[in-house]
This record gives C-alpha cells, sequence and structure tokens, in this order.
C-alpha cells in the first residue's frame, strides 16, 4: 500500500465525535404532533401555500392563516389590504365575492391535509372596505411619492392611478385623516369579528365538533406603526393591545366557547421587552399576560390559551442575514447551526445588541416560565419562525435541530413561515419527522431524555411511540466532517435491532435506507457522515 493511499485513507477516516445517550427512564414528557406545523396562507402573501400533496404526505398537523395581510381582512367581502408590503394594495379584485371565502377554503385545505386550521382574527382599528382594487394613498389623490406600484393601477372614481408608498419624494410620511381612511376601510368591531366565528361554526361545526380549534389576536401588533402605519401611524402601546384582545377574544369565546385563543403574536426581544420602567417593572410579555389572567378571572373563562411570539435569528455583528435568507457564506452557515441555542441554552450569548442588553435569550424555557409565574397552564406557540437556507443541506440540518429542540423543550405549537418546496432539502427535514420511510413513519410522540457531549457537533434527541413502543433517536451532524461516536442507550429491553434512515449531503433527493443498527450491548460505537442527519428506529 502506497504512502499516497495511506494519506487517502487518513483524510478519510471519521474524527472522534461527542459521546451520545439515550435513557428512556428519564426526562419523559408528551411532544405535541402541532410543533411540525406550517403557514400557509392565501392571501397575496410573500410565503406562498403548501404543497397540497407535500402537506398530505407529512400528514400536516397545523396550518396557520397568519402574516401581515390578515390583520386588515374583512371576512364580508373576502378581501385584505397589503399595508406596507405591496404599496397599501386594498381589496381582491373579485367580481362576486364569497364572505369568508378565501379563509372557508383554507380550512378545508388545512383539513384535507389531515390537520387542523389556525385563522387570525384582525383586532386593529380598520379592516378592508370592499373586493374593488384600490390603494391607501394613490397619486391623484396625495401627489407625487416616494415610490409607486409599477405594475399594478387600481381604478379610483373610474380613473387610472398609480398606487404610492404613502411617503413623498422627500421620504417624509403622509399621514391619513380619518375620512381619507374610510374611503377604502371600514371600522373593525368585535360584532363584525363574533359574526365570522358564527359564521366558520355553522360552516365547519364548532371546535369541539371538529370546527376551527384555534384563533390568533392579530399578527405582530407591535409593528402596526410600521406595515400598517396608514391606518395605525403610532406605534400601539401594550395596554392598547392588551384592551384590544380582551375585547376581540371575548368576541370570539362567545361565539365559540370551545375555541382557543392564541396570542400575542409579536416578534423579536425589543417587542417582547418594550418598555419595563413604563409598566411596573414588567416586559411587555409579562404584562400582556398577566393582563389576560386578570380578564379571565373577571369572565369567569380563560381568554388566552396559546402565549405565541415569532422569532427569526438575528445575525451577530458582521455577518450577513440568516432567517428567510438563503444559505449563504461559510460564516453565515455556521452562525445559523448555532443560533439554534438562543431556543434554549443559557450559556449561549449572541454577538450583537440583543446579546449585549439582554443576555441569552433561551426563548422556550423563559416563555415557560412567564406563564408559571403569570398565567399557569397556558401553552406555548411560536407561529412564525424562519432560520433559513432551507433550499442546502446547511437549512436542513438546521430545521432538523429546531424541531428536535421544539419536542425536547415541550413547545406545544409551531409553524414554520415560508414552507419549502417538496424537492428542497428543508423539506426532507420535515419527512424525517414525519414520514422518513415514505408510510407515514415518524418520530415518537413520548419524549426521552437524549445528550450530546458537543451539542453544536452532534445534536441528538429521542422519543417512545405511545403505540408500539418503538424508540426513535435523532442524530444531526452539524459538521463538515465524519464523525465516530459512542451511543449508549439505556432501557431498551427486547429492542436490539434498529432500521437506519439518513439524509445528508451525499443525496439531496432522497432519505436513505441503511442497513439495520445491531445492537450487542447498551454501548457501541456508530458513524455520522458529515452534514446529515441520521434517525434510529428500534421496535419491539
Amino acid at each position: 500500500m502506497t504512502l499516497a493511499l495511506l494519506a487517502l485513507l487518513a483524510l478519510r477516516s471519521p474524527q472522534q465525535g461527542p459521546a451520545l445517550l439515550v435513557d428512556m427512564t428519564k426526562d419523559r414528557h408528551l411532544i405535541s404532533s402541532l410543533i411540525y406545523g406550517m403557514n400557509d396562507n392565501g392571501l397575496n402573501e410573500k410565503v406562498g401555500e403548501v404543497d397540497p400533496k407535500f402537506a398530505k404526505e407529512i400528514q400536516l398537523p397545523v396550518s396557520r392563516w397568519g402574516g401581515d395581510a390578515t390583520t386588515r381582512y374583512n371576512w364580508k367581502v373576502d378581501g385584505s389590504n397589503s399595508g406596507d408590503d405591496w404599496f397599501y394594495m386594498a381589496g381582491s379584485g373579485q367580481a362576486k365575492p364569497v364572505p369568508s371565502g378565501s379563509a372557508d377554503n383554507f380550512v378545508k385545505r388545512a383539513q384535507e391535509a389531515g390537520g387542523i386550521p389556525l385563522l387570525t382574527i384582525p383586532i386593529i382599528d380598520y379592516v378592508n372596505k370592499s373586493t374593488e382594487n384600490d390603494c391607501s394613498y394613490p397619486v391623484s389623490i396625495f401627489g407625487p411619492q416616494q415610490r409607486v406600484n409599477p405594475y399594478v393601477h387600481p381604478i379610483v372614481n373610474g380613473q387610472k392611478t398609480d398606487a404610492g408608498n404613502g411617503k413623498k419624494p422627500d421620504g417624509s410620511q403622509i399621514y391619513l385623516t380619518k375620512d381619507q381612511i374610510l374611503r377604502i376601510h371600514i371600522p373593525n368591531t368585535p360584532d363584525l369579528q363574533r359574526a365570522w366565528v358564527k359564521h366558520l361554526v355553522e360552516k365547519f361545526g364548532p371546535a369541539s365538533a371538529g370546527g376551527v380549534p384555534i384563533y390568533q389576536m392579530d399578527n405582530e401588533p407591535g409593528g402596526w406603526a410600521n406595515t400598517h402605519r396608514d391606518v395605525h401611524p403610532q406605534p400601539p402601546t401594550y395596554g392598547e393591545i392588551i384592551e384590544k384582545t380582551i375585547r376581540y377574544a371575548g368576541a370570539v369565546k362567545s361565539a365559540d366557547p370551545s375555541a382557543m385563543v392564541l396570542g400575542p403574536g409579536d416578534f423579536g426581544m425589543a417587542v417582547y421587552k418594550g418598555s419595563p420602567e413604563k409598566q411596573g417593572g414588567l416586559w411587555n410579555a409579562e404584562l400582556y399576560l398577566k393582563s389576560l389572567h386578570d380578564a379571565s378571572g373577571k369572565a369567569g373563562h380563560r381568554l388566552l390559551d396559546y402565549f405565541d411570539e415569532h422569532y427569526y435569528p438575528v445575525p451577530d455583528d458582521g455577518v450577513g442575514p440568516l432567517g428567510l435568507a438563503p444559505a449563504g457564506t461559510s460564516a453565515n452557515q455556521k452562525l445559523r447551526l448555532e443560533s439554534t441555542r438562543s431556543l434554549w441554552d443559557p450559556a449561549y450569548v449572541e454577538k450583537n445588541w440583543i446579546g449585549k442588553y439582554n443576555g441569552a435569550i433561551r426563548l422556550i424555557p423563559r416563555m415557560k416560565e412567564w406563564i408559571t409565574h403569570y398565567y399557569p397552564n397556558t401553552r406555548t406557540a411560536i407561529t412564525e419562525y424562519n432560520f433559513g437556507g432551507l433550499e442546502s443541506i446547511n437549512g436542513a440540518l438546521c430545521q432538523a435541530d429546531v424541531l428536535g429542540i421544539f419536542g425536547r423543550e415541550g413547545l406545544d405549537l409551531a409553524t414554520l413561515w415560508g414552507p419549502p418546496k417538496p424537492d428542497q432539502p428543508g423539506a426532507f427535514a420535515f419527512r424525517m419527522y414525519r414520514n422518513y420511510d415514505g408510510h407515514g413513519g415518524q418520530f415518537g410522540d413520548i419524549s426521552i431524555k437524549a445528550q450530546s457531549t458537543d451539542q453544536g457537533k452532534l445534536a441528538v434527541y429521542a422519543g417512545e411511540r405511545s403505540v408500539g413502543h418503538a424508540i426513535t433517536v435523532m442524530v444531526v451532524n452539524k459538521t463538515d466532517e465524519d464523525l465516530a461516536s459512542k451511543l449508549t442507550v439505556i432501557g431498551l429491553g427486547i429492542r436490539h435491532v434498529a432500521a437506519v434512515y439518513r439524509y445528508g449531503a451525499a443525496d439531496l433527493g432522497t432519505i436513505q435506507r441503511k442497513p439495520d443498527l445491531n445492537l450487542g450491548g447498551p454501548i457501541l460505537s456508530v458513524e455520522f457522515p458529515a452534514n446529515s442527519i441520521t434517525l434510529y428506529v428500534f421496535t419491539p
């Protein structure tokens, strides 16, 4: 054997990886199937609909009707206003709109995939007025503006006019009077939304009988003064958001007492925190929970069932975007795989303004602590998140890590914003948990103890199926090296052989069925290829 060949073999030999431990007797708790959800919109959002075949393939457990456009959706005319996302365009252009038509179709689509729908209820002051295509800032009324829609020319008073962005050429904002707002909007009221929920109950039944089970109180209300500044130019206080939530949540509960309410669905540490010095030392999130708890006591029933926030990773200083962005540079990809620690790790402090002023995020444990202190037994949700790179193996590794974290940390519901296409690597991350074998095989629904001596290199998650009692172990190799590690599995009993499924950089088009893993004892040495996701399924 030549020295050159020996050198080549040495390069290919696996590096020593961190030790892995799975103990099915410890840290047992249920994994909610609703953590594997996605946003699936039909209101011209930048995020598209989930591919129907893919939704059925992974038995998509929950679909969310959310995003900026839902904030001003008027169910009676089946139309909305896109706000700052697209030149404040309003209407739907339908000649004969069907009340709640788009939302009803969404509910049907979610149910056909085998899951449940989550609908957003507007709580902002105004909603869309009609189906006619129009805009908040037509040039014909407000004159030249900084930018105009180059594609769509709505008809206003019989004349074609450009839709502006609501800013004068010098960048100053155009403020609307109430009459100017009412030109293409109507006031929103709890009665209007109560009537919508009653319509949904009449069409699909109450939540307790298979109807819409969860309603979200608007979308990112902390950002109204940005996305919806034409109708809400001043940033809302959290007192305003809470007062509106209480009234509209009461409307939902009166129309369907069996339905659940979710909120506030806001975004980022700056909004979670707010101005505690003005709120008795409470962060916005804490004030929200405390106030909803107190209001529920007065109402005699729960007004909030899920405490929900949105989360997108913020890049470190000097590193480009992560969430909703392509894989990017090697620095971006490295940071993407590290950033999942913000969901749980008290030792992970980001190198940006968040870390500088707030320390570790550890979002899910923090949310649970707030709930325990201010509104016990409220469930947790993250109805928008995206770590980016879903078109790449880097994004798939990250997504598989995130889904494992959600289950281990006991999150109750999550919906990915920006669903991957069925042939993208990000879609295979979901398949590894929801359909790894092409026959509906799923990760366990009871979380059990799984730990790695270096979660940054090899992330490990384990579960047990309540039916059949198979043990599933998911290992994500987040490095560019083949790693060999010791795997210890405690409590397997008669389960000595594991089916092995793997997805990785070697073949981005399929999940490969590998040779079975035979246990000679509780400790064995296993290899994990670089940039790969490996699933072991131990069945009795």
